[in-house]
């Protein structure tokens, strides 16, 4: 597959990077002043980037008081995990036998989209395949509501960038588990793919 073209980073995805190495910590407030001062950024374009940054789930948005990284709480972390591996397993026994070789084709691209995005995409773009990625692969199941409950404990845990892709090996590794699910699926394997989907989550790149 071609690679993709190399992207200028946004204001959000280089917000996004600050927030992943560590320069503003769990629970540290950005102020729109020091965050134009620091990018050289209108106030209105810092605005949107932490509107933008605060609807992925990588900040927090407290009206009248203003935007803060993500304080994480390992108790819910793991209780959301659990759950989370609980549908997304049960999931597995649906979607398989509505696997088609379009629907195939196109969590496939999605993979491959992933991979080639480590070397010339931006974070948040990264993020957009990876959550593009799942949404797919929940697609292929009969059961709507199963497929909500899914999404919905998705949306209640941080998100990758803020909370678990910390470093390049971790990022790898999760383009790998792409595969592997693929794969999976193609072959019609329950127990493999319940077997990846629990090691993804688990690892909580997803």
């Amino acid at each position: 597959m071609p690679k993709v073209a190399a992207t200028q980073p946004t204001l959000a995805d280089r917000i996004a990077r600050d927030i992943q190495s560590g320069v503003y910590g769990p629970g540290a407030w950005l102020k729109q002043i020091d965050l134009q001062e620091r990018y050289g950024a209108k106030r209105l374009d810092v605005r949107r980037a932490l509107d933008h940054l605060a609807g992925k789930r990588v900040i927090s948005h407290i009206p009248n008081r203003g935007y803060h990284v993500y304080v994480p709480d390992p108790e819910l972390r793991d209780q959301i995990r659990d759950i989370r591996v609980i549908l997304e397993t049960g999931a597995a026994v649906d979607l398989i036998p509505h696997v088609t070789t379009a629907k195939l084709r196109a969590l496939r691209t999605l993979a491959e989209r992933f991979a080639d995005m480590l070397d010339d995409g931006t974070l948040m773009e990264q993020y957009e395949v990876n959550l593009a990625f799942h949404a797919a692969l929940y697609d292929m199941c009969a059961n709507r509501e199963l497929v909500a409950l899914i999404h919905e404990m998705r949306g209640r845990s941080p998100s990758a960038p803020s909370a678990e892709w910390v470093t390049r090996s971790r990022v790898e590794q999760s383009a790998r588990e792409h595969f592997e699910i693929v794969d999976a699926v193609e072959a019609g394997d329950l127990k493999r793919l319940q077997k990846i989907i629990t090691v993804h989550i688990r690892q909580d790149i997803s």
